[in-house]
């Protein structure tokens, strides 16, 4: 029994988004939350008062989330996911995130060849996980329905994930106050705010998240591209599964999310200047992953999942250790700054969202867009990169 019960309907509504607002509150007010990120607070609050018993930690609002809130905040991410501007404009950055990206599924092959046998469903356990490291969670969830994962292990690898994925962002974040790794790599942006350390007060998060000027036309244009696109997404992967393709196809080109990605990058890039002026379409889709990250915190218990289900911990932990050791070791031969391999590491395991809120609690402005773009790139190819490795790990194990 819990405080508020998974019928209870207005009260859940209530809880995510005010729990939402509260986690950009602090992100915006203080200058821990910030280092932390809103997004990590949204998690770990979900994750506390699930296991608190203040909520249920499965109920139709959650799933109601899963099914409109995640497809509708995509499209409003992918707004400004012009490909030409990716590449012109991500500079370094993009060199960074394809070698994490390269780290993450070197992470995968090991952590399955040790661990895949032990493992049920790894087919699809092997694609959520190389899908979420290589673009956030969104492609978690995208994966999970693509191999139509059992609940039970949906639940317990995203606490898996989440728990891991806090720690990992932890670990980022601290990583520039270790001398060896320090001495071991350019670092100009630290070393610039130390020349001006003290010159400003203001709270990163909340000089960047200023008040912006949005238009009702904006809101509206937002809103109805982004559920027109879901729709014909929708459509056109129920007429595809319905189609005499044959199966790989229908899952290469048929899955819902792999069409609202590849439709609205499709619309970004032929006109760029209507999409990208539309105002409010990331404030919109960022309080909408929000309320999602709140929600994937509240999946299932900590303790029955590390009681029941320590392997995938044990996977997931393999995943992020090669994709961190990758990142560093590769990044500092081909002479990328520290900054930007820790923030494109980011942008690999958590997406553009929790990527630009690192670089914005670090104070590394010239990153921001830079982390939106390479994260928004990774929400392109992570679902198509998870989905080859988990068609082929399922067959490589025999379909389990």
């Amino acid at each position: 029994m819990t405080l508020i019960q998974p019928e209870d309907t207005w009260s859940l509504w209530a809880f995510l988004f005010a729990w939402a607002a509260v986690s950009i509150h602090l992100e915006q007010r203080y200058k821990w939350a910030s280092a932390v990120s809103g997004c990590i607070l949204a998690l770990g609050g979900g994750l506390l008062f699930a296991n608190l018993g203040v909520v249920p930690t499965a109920s139709p609002v959650y799933d109601s989330v899963w099914t409109y809130v995640v497809p509708m905040a995509v499209p409003l991410l992918l707004f400004t996911a012009d490909i030409r501007k990716i590449w012109r404009e991500s500079g370094r950055m993009l060199g960074a995130f394809h070698i994490s990206a390269f780290g993450t599924v070197l992470g995968t092959i090991l952590a399955t060849a040790l661990l895949g046998r032990r493992i049920p469903e790894i087919g699809g356990i092997s694609a959520m996980f190389s899908g979420s490291y290589i673009g956030g969670s969104v492609n978690y969830v995208a994966m999970s329905e693509a191999f139509r994962v059992s609940p039970g292990l949906i639940n317990a690898g995203l606490v898996a994930d989440n728990l891991l994925m806090a720690l990992f962002f932890g670990l980022l974040t601290a990583l520039p106050g270790v001398a060896f790794i320090r001495r071991r790599f350019r670092t100009p942006l630290l070393d610039q705010q130390e020349t001006l350390k003290g010159s400003s007060a203001e709270n990163p998060a909340a000089s960047y998240w200023g008040r912006s000027e949005v238009s009702l036309k904006d809101l509206s244009a937002a809103l109805a591209c982004s559920i027109l696109i879901v729709t014909v997404s929708i459509k056109l992967a129920g007429a595809i599964g319905a189609s005499g393709l044959p199966p790989f196809l229908k899952g290469l080109i048929g899955q819902k999310y792999l069409l609202i990605t590849a439709l609205t990058v499709g619309l970004a890039s032929a006109f760029p200047r209507f999409f990208s002026n539309i105002r409010g379409a990331r404030e919109i889709g960022t309080l909408l992953i929000y309320l999602f990250f709140v929600v994937i915190g509240v999946p299932a218990s900590i303790s029955s999942v590390v009681r029941e289900s320590p392997i995938l911990l044990a996977y997931a932990a393999i995943i992020l250790a090669v994709n961190l050791l990758v990142t560093l070791v590769l990044g500092k031969l081909t002479g990328h700054d520290l900054e930007v391999l820790l923030v494109a590491s980011n942008a690999n395991v958590g997406g553009p969202t929790t990527a630009a809120a690192m670089a914005i609690g670090k104070g590394w402005n010239e990153l921001v867009l830079p982390a939106i773009l390479t994260g928004v790139w990774g929400y392109v190819i992570a679902n198509y990169i998870g989905y080859y490795i988990g068609v082929n790990v399922r067959a490589l194990f025999g379909g389990s």
